[in-house]
C-alpha cells in the first residue's frame, strides 16, 4: 500500500535534514517552491508541511517563513491518562468526532517513534475531542494495526486506552511526552473553532505498556485558554 503523497513529502524533508540539506534554525523554501519542486498542489504540500510542524521537526514564524526547529527544554511528564479519564474526573462529558480513520503506511516518524518493521502498517486516526460539547482538542494518533485490528472503529474511537486494557488484556505503563506552543494553522482553527493564529499547545506523546513496548504515538494541539497541563512533583 503506498503512502499518502503528504506522507511521502514528509518523509523527502525529514530524510533531506537529517542528511544536513538544511540545518537548525535554517529556512526552508516557500510553499510555493516546494509545491512546485514535488510537483504537487499548495495544499498537499502545506499538509505535509504541518505535519513536520506537529512533530516539532519544522517551525513557522509568522510573516518570516518555516525553519528547521531548535531543540525544547524538555518537562518530564509521567503516567498514561486518556482523555476521556480525564474529563470526566473533571465532572464533564467526553466526546470526539473522527475526521479521518485509516490503515495506511508509516510515515519515517511514525516508524521511528513505535519501533515498526519494514512491512507493518498502523492506524492513524484524527479526532476532535470534546469537554461538554466544547472542542478542546484535535489529535492524530497512530497505533500499529496489529493491535487494534480485532477492534471495531467504535471500539477504538470510543476509548482506545479502556478497550486495550479490557478487551485486549493489555497493561499500559508510561509515556513520553513534550509539550510546546504554537498558532493555530488554518485547519486547526476550523476543527477547533478558534481564529487562525490562536495560541494552542502542542502535546506530542509516545505511549507504551508494561513491558516497554511503544503502542501509541499522538499528536495532541489544544485550544490554549480551554485547557492546561498540571504537574504535581
Amino acid at each position: 500500500m503506498e503512502s499518502p503523497v503528504y506522507i511521502q513529502i514528509h518523509n523527502t524533508i525529514k530524510r533531506d535534514i537529517e542528511a544536513g540539506r538544511w540545518s537548525i534554525g535554517d529556512r526552508i523554501p516557500s510553499e510555493r517552491e516546494l509545491a512546485v519542486d514535488f510537483g504537487v498542489s499548495r495544499m498537499t504540500l502545506r499538509q505535509a508541511i504541518q505535519t513536520l510542524v506537529d512533530e516539532g521537526i519544522l517551525e513557522r514564524r509568522v510573516g518570516a517563513g518555516t525553519y528547521v526547529a531548535n531543540q525544547k527544554v524538555q518537562e518530564k511528564m509521567s503516567g498514561v491518562t486518556s482523555f476521556t479519564d480525564i474529563m470526566l474526573a473533571q465532572g464533564k462529558t467526553p466526546s470526539s468526532r473522527t475526521v479521518s480513520f485509516r490503515v495506511a503506511n508509516p510515515s519515517l516518524s511514525e516508524k521511528e517513534k513505535l519501533g515498526l518493521a519494514d512491512d507493518e502498517q498502523v492506524l492513524r486516526m484524527e479526532r476532535v475531542r470534546f469537554a461538554d460539547n466544547v472542542p478542546i482538542s484535535f489529535e492524530v494518533a497512530t497505533v500499529p494495526e496489529t493491535l487494534v485490528r480485532d477492534f471495531s472503529k467504535a471500539e477504538i474511537t470510543s476509548s482506545l486506552y479502556r478497550t486495550l486494557e479490557d478487551k485486549a488484556g493489555l497493561v499500559l505503563g508510561g509515556a513520553k511526552q513534550n509539550v510546546t506552543a504554537q498558532v493555530a494553522s488554518e485547519r486547526t482553527s476550523e476543527l477547533l473553532r478558534i481564529k487562525r493564529g490562536d495560541p494552542i499547545l502542542r502535546l506530542r506523546q509516545v505511549s507504551f505498556l508494561q513491558n516497554g513496548k511503544p503502542f501509541e504515538y499522538v499528536r495532541t494541539q489544544y485550544v490554549g485558554d480551554r485547557f492546561e497541563f498540571y504537574l504535581e512533583r
